[in-house]
């Protein structure tokens, strides 16, 4: 007969890959995802390095792993934010400011996630995260488009074109310091959105509400 797991066991694996994924995180938030070692891992999750190689045989599926636990996060979040929203133009509005109010209240681990120089194979687990933002985007621009919200484009390159211009203006080698104030934070954070919305051709986005409405706490970032 089978080996078969009892739940109990079954629910102690489970806590002890989340407590992998967990300490992961936190190097990479402080450390960036230079510093995602098995061993740093293994002595932040208090188990040993053999037990995280059993879980993860190479640093590159850990990050994997770790990638596509914040981005399926992330992007719940930044559909709840959409979903809350009145119409599509203000969902739409709402996805954008979730997603730039998440970055910029944790950017060093947003910037390990999307910007961070690596290695080759590490940017290839990334990529997923980039690729999930812009197929959310991608549906909420559809969506405005199919009520007549938004001039004709194509969706799919907008929503790319989103992505590029929101990772560089919140964490980009170009993007300017940030004070730590949340009024300067809400500033920063709808002039982002109004300059995305206008560019996907809503010129009134600020008369019409669209960006005061969807304002979020900075505080409320990826954790």
């Amino acid at each position: 007969m089978p080996y078969r797991r009892t739940d109990n066991v079954v629910r102690k694996l489970a806590a002890r890959h989340a407590a992998i994924l967990q300490a992961a995180q936190a190097l990479a938030t402080e450390g960036g995802m230079a510093a995602v070692q098995i061993v740093p891992v293994a002595e932040r999750a208090g188990i040993a390095a053999g037990t995280v190689y059993r879980y993860f045989p190479a640093k590159a599926e850990l990050v994997a792993a770790l990638v596509a636990a914040l981005s399926e996060r992330e992007i719940a979040a930044l559909a709840r934010a959409a979903d809350e929203a009145p119409g599509p133009l203000s969902a739409l509005a709402a996805a954008i400011t979730s997603f730039a109010a998440r970055t910029r209240a944790n950017r060093r681990l947003a910037f390990a996630l999307l910007a961070e120089p690596v290695e080759p194979e590490i940017d290839t687990a990334r990529l997923s995260y980039r690729s999930a933002l812009a197929r959310a985007f991608e549906a909420r621009i559809q969506t405005a488009l199919a009520g007549g919200h938004l001039p004709d484009q194509d969706a799919a390159l907008a929503a790319r074109a989103l992505v590029g211009a929101l990772i560089e203006g919140l964490i980009g080698p170009l993007a300017p310091g940030f004070a730590n104030d949340a009024r300067a934070a809400r500033v920063q954070i709808q002039a982002l959105t109004l300059l995305a919305l206008r560019a996907l051709g809503v010129v009134d986005a600020r008369a019409r509400g669209l960006v005061v409405q969807t304002a979020v706490p900075a505080a409320d970032g990826i954790t």
